[in-house]
């Protein structure tokens, strides 16, 4: 088409119609800055249509990570839910030692021999939208916000107060390694029994505080899984 103009351009210099040459030429400009208009558009919309795919992509990286997160965090649960119940129950003044010590033996068992789990986050689709600073070009903020605060926020917190709970049970562990290598607990007389209680006390409570941020935790990525799913 560039073609097609210049060389009736060339005619009408030879020609010597100046008027039609100038509209001629006017007409070549208009056309090349179509043309780039057009082509900045084209790129313009690929560019957008790369990015929705990529957001896309995040979004179910996410929600897939999260469903782990969760399956992850209910095994966790799991040990520590009996372990809580355990100590609550060893702790009441109904119970007697000369009276209730097989029911005493069975509920330390539970806590000293049950094990512990701490949840540690799959992070793998958050850290690759952070590195390139991709999250950023999202355009679904009310998704994004509330993302970079699982991550950053909650997350967080559950794992500083897992290795708080880490430590407590590491310090726990080695009082009472003789008991969980054997299974015997000799719990003979009323002042050992209380002993026994106040070595599990600080780990008693870290722990019942971490069982509360895991279930807030499955609250806030519940939420999360239903916003992703509404937003295909």
């Amino acid at each position: 088409m560039i073609k097609f103009f210049r060389k009736i351009r060339y005619n009408l210099m030879e020609q010597n119609k100046t008027g039609k040459y100038l509209k001629y030429a006017f007409g070549e400009i208009i056309l090349v800055v179509i043309g780039i208009l057009i082509a900045l558009q084209i790129n313009s919309w690929n560019e957008q249509r790369k990015q929705n795919i990529a957001e896309k992509e995040f979004l179910q990286g996410i929600k897939n990570d999260l469903v782990q997160d969760k399956q992850f965090i209910d095994i966790v649960l799991s040990r520590i839910t009996p372990k809580i119940k355990a100590y609550n129950m060893l702790n009441k003044d109904s119970l007697i030692l000369s009276r209730d010590k097989p029911k005493i033996d069975s509920l330390l068992k539970i806590y000293l021999n049950l094990g512990q789990r701490t949840f540690y986050p799959i992070s793998g689709s958050y850290q690759a939208a952070i590195s390139g600073n991709e999250i950023n070009r999202y355009t679904n903020k009310q998704l994004v916000q509330p993302i970079i605060k699982l991550y950053n926020s909650t997350y967080e917190r559950l794992i500083d107060n897992g290795k708080i709970l880490d430590e407590r049970w590491s310090y726990l562990s080695k009082i009472y390694i003789h008991e969980r290598r054997t299974g015997q607990y000799h719990v003979v007389d009323t002042i050992q029994f209380s002993k026994l209680l106040d070595d599990f006390h600080f780990h008693f409570i870290q722990m019942e505080w971490y069982k509360n941020v895991l279930d807030n935790a499955i609250i806030e990525i519940d939420e999360l899984l239903i916003k992703i799913d509404m937003s295909h």
